[in-house]
């Protein structure tokens, strides 16, 4: 088991997305950006995701782009999936990803837990 973990200071996300618009559209996908924008204060969903893209490359293995991952809203919760070069990481290494956000006012944390797959053709890992 691999896990990942990471932590986001909302407001100085906020600041940076301010200075720098195009910033978004370098970290977050049209799927992620769609979903914070139609939330209250969406840095802080935003936030929440930029962590779990975070955690994601860490549990493995670092050096990975942040658009290979995306947060995907679901019934059941958050879910990751991977794409190009995360998506094969994975699948060399047969792990699936799974994932927990969490925010307070300050704060936005996620938890990714990268563990053997189950299943053979797993390549974006087990999403969620």
């Amino acid at each position: 088991m691999r896990p990942g973990v990471d932590l986001i200071e909302i407001e100085r996300l906020e600041r940076a997305l301010e200075r720098r618009p195009r910033l978004a559209e370098r970290l977050f996908s049209e799927g992620e950006l769609i979903y914070a924008n139609a939330r209250g204060r969406p840095a802080r969903h935003l936030a929440a995701r930029l962590a779990a893209k975070e955690a994601a490359v860490k549990a493995l293995g670092g050096g990975l782009p942040l658009r290979d991952v995306e947060v995907v809203a679901s019934e059941q919760g958050p879910r990751l999936r991977l794409e190009r070069i995360a998506a094969q990481r994975a699948a060399e290494l047969k792990l699936e990803l799974s994932v927990s956000l969490t925010h307070s006012r300050e704060l936005a944390a996620a938890v990714v837990v990268a563990a053997p797959s189950e299943s053979p053709a797993a390549p974006q890992g087990r999403l969620g």
